[in-house]
């Protein structure tokens, strides 16, 4: 059996999920991204006592346990698209949408039109609010020029990157690197 798990972005996140099945005694197979896998030993359910337990718990760190077929795809979508953002420069001649359906079994218009209808944005917006929150990452930490920047992201050019961040943020990329507040930043599990 295998449970879905919504927000799970990093390894500290499976590392509280893990912690959490501890807890439960449960012991699971193994635990990706968004994904525990309890094996067979639990049968084709968890007890609805224990499924409410652990819902509890893990909503308490701030992830949410996915019953339907359609919240398990957005997030999977989810999570390709920052996936698919963290290792830009792998995939430079890959589009999104082609990224995203050698990655899931339907057809982009079908994934689009899910996404849209479910989260009230599209697929290619949510994936440039992930952008600027990563671009606004790298201006706070002050270690990469805004060229630099733009390359490691996949920006055509400086100017595509701060056209696109002025529209997202109304500041200029300069103006944000000004003002030293990462309270500015959102996380990327909250877009």
């Amino acid at each position: 059996m295998k449970l879905y798990i919504k927000n799970m972005v990093c390894e500290r996140c499976i590392i509280v999920v893990t912690h959490v099945l501890k807890e439960l005694n449960l012991k699971p197979l193994s635990i990706v991204l968004g994904e525990i896998d309890l094996g067979e030993s639990y049968g084709e359910k968890l007890e609805p006592e224990l499924q409410a337990t652990l819902q509890e718990k893990i909503e308490s760190y701030g992830f949410e346990l996915l019953n339907s077929k359609k919240t398990q795809l957005i997030d999977k979508i989810k999570k390709l698209c920052l996936e698919f953002l963290l290792n830009k420069n792998d995939l430079e001649q890959v589009k999104l949408s082609s990224y995203l359906t050698s990655k899931l079994p339907h057809e982009y218009n079908h994934l689009s039109q899910l996404f849209s209808s479910v989260e009230g944005i599209t697929i290619e917006h949510y994936f440039i609010h992930q952008r600027v929150e990563k671009v606004k990452e790298l201006l706070v930490y002050d270690e990469m020029s805004l060229a630099e920047v733009a390359y490691q992201l996949g920006y055509s050019s400086v100017a595509h990157l701060s056209g696109q961040f002025k529209k997202v943020t109304g500041l200029t990329p300069s103006h944000f690197r000004s003002l030293k507040d990462a309270r500015k930043r959102q996380a990327l599990d909250k877009l």
